[in-house]
């Protein structure tokens, strides 16, 4: 294909042929060698001084070039036209490749050589001028070496040959040297007045064989006949400082040197021009031939003189064709004069004017001369005069685009100019990685003077209409480089339009192709064998019309048009390989690297947020358009390709209708892809099928629950095990489970169902020929599904499988395979908080960039930049933040059932306080034994308590009572000591408690069960149990209600009477005590709220006293108060500065307010009295007449600070007495005392130190009424002095009672200097009556 080099005007064609059975390899490392010549210095050519010959022939002290260029495809023969036009178009010589072989001798391919040439070329044609053939010798061949005389043109080159590329060199100068002879032949028969007319009898003429030309009559005629021209190698002296400018005026018949001989060439006024031989003609068109020949020989100044001279002529003529190629080759002429001067690095231009200029505005004119060509009748030139138009105008936008990429006037500029090579030359501002980017292309612009929007305008002006009057050749030709300078420039679209152009040249030469095939298919004589494509079937034999015969397709060609088509559709914004086509035995199982799953996912994840690109109607269009040219090809894996790829990426703007079609049409190339034999499978295609994967949950009967082994161990205390900081004490609780919820756990084994959520946001039905679970760790035994997802919609879908071994089972994703493509991995992450952060934060990236960054040509492509965002993406951060559905899989595990219950229809009633049982029976209906047992118990009350805990609104108090009510009166209990093993089969009966406790509305038993010491478990600090739930209805019935709870000072006057009742006295025996200083009453009044009588009982046990009771029968509806004796305590310092404990697994209570260090004493003594209170006094109600029994809670009851100072023993122990003279005592009754009026009686104080210290203490008398009684001494601050513990002191005074009546005595003892016993003031009080005479 030509390359359209700028400088082709100044190429000597030689064309190059394989001959012989050459391989291809060998053909193309020889013709390397021979194109490695690309340029010949004419003072190498040797000199043919032989008349006619010599005309063209270099001197040997020349110093220009012969440029060379070396095809391997003669030019059509429809170009013939052009052979006196454009000789440089033609190959001038044809050099023949050939090896040495033992099968072939130097005479057959010496034959073959002459054979070829006659079918390259037409019979009477001028070109080529000359031919040889290089058969190279390969070692080993045992041909004979001998040409002889009867081979003219063969050259041998012997393998051993020393240096061969100089003996080519000899070869090529050789062969230019026979060329540059039969210039002179041609020009001579052009010179003589029939050639000249056979030159201007057309626009463009075919010279007749040289050998149909008579010779001129009389040689040495003046008349008509043309005057020789020059003959010898001396030409006019030039200036060696020739600059590129229009060619210089000169006069004709005149000298132009003092070496330049008087021509006798006369330049005649221009005459119309006949279209018949005989007449007089112009010299125009000679002498542009003349300029042409001396062109291609490389003597430039002799060119551009007639090329001058003929352009003198064609501007009074009307021959724009001839007028506008001398343009283009004096235009050539002068790069190739500045190249010759220094590579133009010593020309010296106008500061105004760019070098360049003249050259561009001759190809412009040229441009222009070409676009208006003259009408001729009888002619059909329109294709050779497109084709014309076509290259003057790439001619003219090549000088633009080396001054361009070369950056400005200079040698890389010539170099691209001059480049003879087969293919196209890219110079290397233009070579490298980073030359497409915007900024590199308008570097180059600034550089050079030369916008990339010139270089445009003037490509611009070759596309149009005219195209179609061009060959197909010649089409695909033009528009190739044309698209390769587009592309070059970074107009990518308009490379993609020109693209578009081409693919549709190159169909239409397959369809021609076909249709001639077809057309000669039944020419074609039949052969032996099996081959079809030459089966004719004959009248009778049976085959008929039922026999179908399919030719046999060549594919060759298909990738590079595939290639092409998908590089078309890119630019348009189509990526026709979103899906890919594979081998159908690769291996899809391979699960991939993680950093290439994660990228991948990322990449679907943002990918409907991407920015729409690129214009939808268009982009629609262009895919029918891949699809029709992939099916003409015909290559339906790629049909299918293209058909799924435009549905993948294309989904949101495709109508309904062309998914439909889309989808039908991949599935019939599927179809037919699979009919002939080809294996090739697609990729998944229809995006992202899987929206969620979760595990089905497992029925609570078979959930595993993950223990410690500390479990197993047996529990030495009876204390709550939250008061030792250990563990939960509930083996069930479902508000811890939901905060540890960590891996799933599932058993060996047994199957496991996963609900999988697929989408089809297409309008078809989306059918998976294949679809399971992607897994890593343990094996996963499951068999793939098919499933067929309805349009637009969404569907569930279960798959199951098990687990076969233990340990980690990670759900990695989903596999999908779609009818005839191959299976792919989807990984589905759990969408945890990391990762909900971190795909917000891509959206939030992409949302930002869409709106703050321009991407410019292709980079604005969506995949370009993803690219460019992946590489500032960390893979680190993505990865840590991966998690997937991983499961941990245990071993097999024991089935255990509920047999049978005593409870009737699941439920229980209980009165408050009451205790029940229940019996469950288990049995054991695995293969496996059963040697863990323990049960764990759930109730109405128990979350509400933990969320006050929780909440922490509780105050001190509050949450003790509710922490108690928890651990210390559960609803349910049993005798741990009832587990035992149950082997397979067998049965366990267990018996509950179920303690009625008010506002349990339901509970729940929870049996866990465990195979603690099977396989999988040896050495392990954990085991796996399963829970059987027995849930029931509880109805409690709060039918007693506890108030007004009290603490009073014992009387000391409280004594038996002989007057009152049996039942009053055996009731006030009960409150009788022996010293009523260290007693206290306990009282409470209860309310039977229910519609039966409750006997209620208050129990007294404490240490240092006796035990006792008190009780009433209360009726229904009616109120009762119960009063028992209870001893005086006082607890240690130790004891009253423990804070308020906390009985759950929490560190410490934070208080509700701030109270001070007084209050928070305070509040210390209340709690611990409080407790102590509770500690020694026990209530049980029973119901009369029944046998239903239970305790009587006090919890609900608040102690007041009187209640604390009366029920705590005072620091000291106060006894008084009155006593008469001489220590007689004073008559006593019922503990009062009956002194007589006016007489002196001694008070005696004993006070006993009842602390741990030595205190020293004060007394203070109250005596009442004081105006009646005189005493002796002072009644307040007495000092009694330092007491040890235990130490007693009496302390006496004498008074007289003035009067008869009631005196009060009371003494009160304080500690001296001990503000923290200021509270714990003993108190003592003493009655006396006086009676008697004044």
């Amino acid at each position: 294909m030509d390359t359209h080099a700028f400088a082709s005007l100044a190429h000597v064609r030689i064309l190059l042929v394989p001959v012989g059975s050459i391989p291809q390899s060998l053909f193309e490392k020889y013709a390397a060698e021979i194109r490695s010549f690309d340029s010949i210095r004419l003072g190498d050519i040797p000199a043919d001084a032989k008349d006619e010959k010599a005309r063209f022939m270099p001197s040997p002290l020349s110093t220009g070039h012969l440029h060379l260029s070396f095809p391997t495809h003669p030019p059509p023969l429809s170009h013939s036209p052009l052979t006196l036009f454009r000789p440089s178009h033609f190959p001038l010589a044809v050099i023949g490749i050939a090896s040495c072989s033992q099968d072939e001798s130097l005479a057959s391919l010496h034959s073959q050589f002459n054979d070829s040439l006659l079918d390259a070329f037409p019979a009477g044609g001028i070109f080529p001028l000359a031919r040889n053939c290089f058969v190279f010798e390969t070692e080993g061949s045992a041909t004979s070496l001998n040409t002889g005389d009867n081979m003219p043109g063969l050259v041998v080159l012997p393998s051993m040959m020393g240096n061969k590329r100089l003996y080519i060199g000899t070869l090529l100068a050789d062969l230019c040297s026979h060329i540059l002879g039969e210039f002179g032949v041609v020009v001579q028969v052009l010179e003589s007045p029939l050639g000249n007319e056979h030159l201007n009898s057309t626009t463009l003429p075919v010279l007749p064989p040289l050998s149909d030309i008579p010779p001129p009559l009389n040689s040495d005629a003046k008349g008509d006949a043309l005057p020789p021209i020059l003959t010898h190698n001396s030409q006019p002296e030039v200036s060696k400082n020739f600059k590129i400018s229009p060619a210089p005026s000169m006069k004709r018949n005149s000298s132009s040197g003092p070496y330049f001989r008087q021509s006798a060439l006369s330049v005649q006024a221009p005459r119309k021009r006949m279209s018949t031989i005989g007449t007089a003609s112009s010299h125009g068109r000679l002498y542009k031939v003349l300029g042409d020949f001396f062109l291609l020989a490389g003597r430039i100044e002799d060119s551009v003189i007639w090329y001058t001279e003929a352009l003198q002529l064609f501007k009074n003529s009307h021959d724009p064709i001839w007028h506008a190629s001398a343009l283009e080759g004096i235009a050539t002429a002068s790069i190739i004069e500045s190249w010759s001067a220094g590579h133009g690095l010593h020309n010296s231009t106008a500061a105004t004017k760019e070098p360049w200029s003249d050259v561009s505005e001759k190809l412009h004119q040229a441009t222009a001369l070409y676009f208006k060509p003259p009408t001729v009748d009888g002619e059909s030139i329109h294709s050779l005069l497109a084709y014309l138009y076509a290259c003057c105008v790439l001619r003219h936008a090549s000088l633009l685009f080396s001054v361009w990429s070369a950056k400005g006037w200079g040698p890389l500029a010539f170099t691209t100019m001059l480049q003879p090579g087969p293919k196209p030359y890219l110079p290397p501002t233009l070579s490298y990685t980073e030359s497409d980017s915007w900024l590199n292309l308008e570097r180059l612009s600034s550089i050079s003077g030369i916008s990339r929007t010139s270089i445009s305008s003037v490509l611009a002006s070759l596309h149009g209409p005219w195209l179609l009057h061009l060959g197909f050749r010649e089409r695909i030709a033009i528009l190739e480089a044309t698209a390769s300078i587009y592309a070059c420039l970074g107009y990518k679209r308009k490379e993609a339009y020109i693209l578009r152009e081409v693919l549709g040249c190159i169909m239409d030469l397959m369809v021609c192709g076909r249709e001639e095939d077809g057309a000669t298919t039944s020419s074609i004589p039949t052969t032996a064998g099996l081959g079809l494509h030459n089966f004719n079937p004959t009248p009778g034999s049976g085959y008929g019309p039922t026999v179908g015969v399919r030719l046999s397709e060549s594919s060759d060609g298909n990738v590079s048009i595939l290639i092409l088509l998908k590089y078309v559709c890119k630019v348009l914004g189509i990526n026709l390989d979103a899906v890919q086509l594979a081998p159908s035995d690769t291996d899809s199982t391979v699960a991939e690297d993680m950093s290439a799953s994660i990228l991948k996912y990322d990449n679907e994840a943002v990918e409907e947020h991407h920015e729409p690109y690129g214009w939808p109607e268009l982009q629609v269009g262009v895919v029918r358009e891949a699809i029709a040219v992939a099916e003409a090809l015909p290559d339906f894996p790629a049909v299918a390709q293209f058909a799924l790829s435009s549905l993948r990426t294309l989904q949101s703007v495709l109508l309904p209708a062309d998914q439909y079609h889309l989808y039908s049409t991949s599935m019939r190339a599927f179809t037919t892809a699979r009919r002939r034999g080809d294996t090739r499978a697609i990729e998944y295609w229809s995006g992202r099928p899987v929206i969620s994967i979760a595990l089905s949950p497992l029925p609570l009967l078979r959930l595993p629950i993950e223990k410690s082994a500390s479990a197993l161990r047996a529990v030495s205390s009876d204390v709550a095990p939250l008061l030792q900081g250990a563990t939960d004490p509930f083996l069930y609780n479902p508000r811890k489970q939901g905060i540890a919820k960590g891996k799933a756990i599932v058993v060996q084994n047994e199957t496991l169902e996963f609900v999988v959520i697929l989408q089809n946001p297409y309008v078809f039905d989306l059918d998976l020929q294949s679809i399971s679970l992607s897994t890593s760790g343990v094996p996963f035994d499951s068999q793939p599904t098919r499933v067929t997802i309805p349009a637009n919609s969404i569907h569930e879908l279960i798959i199951s499988g098990r687990a076969t071994d233990i340990g980690s089972l990670v759900i990695r994703g989903c596999r999908v395979q779609a009818p005839g493509g191959t299976a792919r991995e989807y990984i589905l992450p759990l969408f945890t908080t990391e990762e909900e952060e971190r795909l917000s934060r891509n959206r939030s990236s992409l949302a930002c960039e869409t709106g703050r960054i321009k991407y410019t040509g292709l980079d604005s492509f969506p995949w370009t930049r993803a690219i460019k965002r992946q590489s500032k993406q960390v893979d680190a951060s993505s990865r840590s933040s991966f998690r997937f559905l991983e499961c941990k899989v245990v071993p097999e595990q024991p089935l255990l059932r509920i047999r049978r219950t005593t409870v009737t229809h699941g439920a229980v009633m209980l009165y408050d306080g009451e205790t029940s049982t229940i019996r469950i029976t288990l049995e054991n209906v695995s293969n496996l034994p059963i040697d863990f047992v323990r049960l764990a118990f759930e109730d109405s009350t128990i979350l509400p308590a933990q969320q006050l805990l929780s909440e922490g609104t509780l105050s001190v108090f509050e949450t003790y009572e509710t922490e108690y009510d928890l651990i210390h009166r559960p609803v349910f209990t049993w005798d741990k000591e009832e587990a035992r093993p149950i082997s397979p089969g067998q049965s366990l009966t267990l018996t509950l408690t179920c303690f009625g406790k008010v506002g349990c509305t339901n509970g729940t038993v929870h049996i866990s069960y465990s195979l603690s010491n099977g396989a999988g478990t040896e050495d392990s600090d954990v085991f796996y149990t399963r829970q059987l739930s027995y849930p029931l209805m509880v109805t409690v019935y709060n039918m007693l209600e506890c108030s007004g709870m009290d603490i009073l000072p014992f009387p000391s006057h409280y004594h038996l009477q002989d007057h009152e009742s049996c039942n009053r006295r055996s009731r006030r025996k009960q409150l009788s005590v022996d010293d009523g200083t260290e007693w206290c009453l306990f009282s409470i009044d209860v309310r039977n709220m229910y519609g039966s009588p409750f006997d209620v009982t208050f129990e007294r046990i404490q240490e240092g006293a006796p035990s006792a009771t008190s009780g009433a029968t209360i009726p229904p509806g009616s109120m009762s108060r119960i009063v028992i004796p209870i001893k005086k305590i006082i607890l240690s310092d130790e004891e009253l500065l423990k804070p308020i404990p906390t009985l759950s697994d929490r560190q410490f209570v934070v208080a509700s307010s701030k109270l001070s260090t007084e209050e928070t004493r305070r509040q210390r003594e209340l709690f611990w009295y409080r407790e102590a209170l509770f500690n020694c006094v026990k209530g049980k109600w029973h119901e009369t007449g029944g046998t239903r029994s239970g305790e009587l809670s006090l919890r609900q009851q608040r102690m007041t600070l009187p209640m604390l100072e009366t029920f705590r023993q005072g620091a000291a122990r106060v006894q008084m007495k009155l006593c008469a003279e001489e220590s007689e005592n004073v008559t006593t009754s019922n503990g009062r005392y009956f002194p007589k009026p006016n007489e002196f009686v001694y008070l005696t104080t004993q006070v006993t130190n009842l602390t741990a210290l030595s205190l020293i203490f004060t007394l203070d008398l109250d005596l009442g009424p004081l105006d009646c009684v005189i005493h002796e001494g002072v009644l307040s601050d007495l000092g009694i002095g330092r007491l040890e513990s235990g130490e007693s002191k009496e302390v006496v005074t004498a008074i007289c009672f003035l009067a008869n009546g009631r005196f009060d005595i009371s003494a009160h003892v304080r500690a001296f200097d001990a503000p923290h016993l200021d509270g714990r003031a003993a108190k003592g009080q003493l009655t006396a009556i006086v009676e008697g005479e004044m």
